[in-house]
């Protein structure tokens, strides 16, 4: 049996709790729920990208990117993606920018998604996004 290994690119600060950005075993990896934080700058609190979703959703989505990338894996490894929203007006607006950076990406199948409304996120903070992927 595949020894669990945490990730954590060079991207993200230490967790403030005891998990991981990413859990690998064999060729799962699970990314943890990643927020639109821009990269960590040492000896700085974490930063939004902005206030807006837009800015928000696509840093959060370059983070997951990162832990995929840092775990082995790519967008096309993901097969399942769970949005949370924290206002059930960013539907639309979340749906529009999601599907333009996939379409970016040229996935060459889009992964399952599921996008939950949940009001628990920091201030500020509108959206949390995480994945599961399967290598190989």
């Amino acid at each position: 049996m595949s020894e669990k290994s945490a990730v954590t690119p060079a991207t993200h600060t230490a967790p403030p709790a005891k998990f991981s950005h990413g859990v690998r075993k064999g060729n799962i990896l699970q990314v943890a729920g990643q927020v639109g934080f821009l990269p960590a700058v040492a000896g700085q609190p974490p930063t939004p990208a902005g206030p807006t979703l837009r800015e928000q959703t696509l840093q959060t989505l370059e983070n997951v990117r990162s832990v995929l990338e840092a775990g082995g894996a790519s967008w096309d490894d993901a097969m399942m993606i769970r949005v949370y929203l924290t206002d059930t007006g960013h539907f639309a607006e979340m749906n529009e920018i999601y599907n333009a950076y996939f379409e970016e990406q040229g996935l060459k199948a889009a992964p399952a998604a599921r996008t939950t409304v949940y009001v628990g996120l920091p201030a500020g903070l509108l959206v949390e996004i995480d994945a599961l992927a399967v290598l190989g």
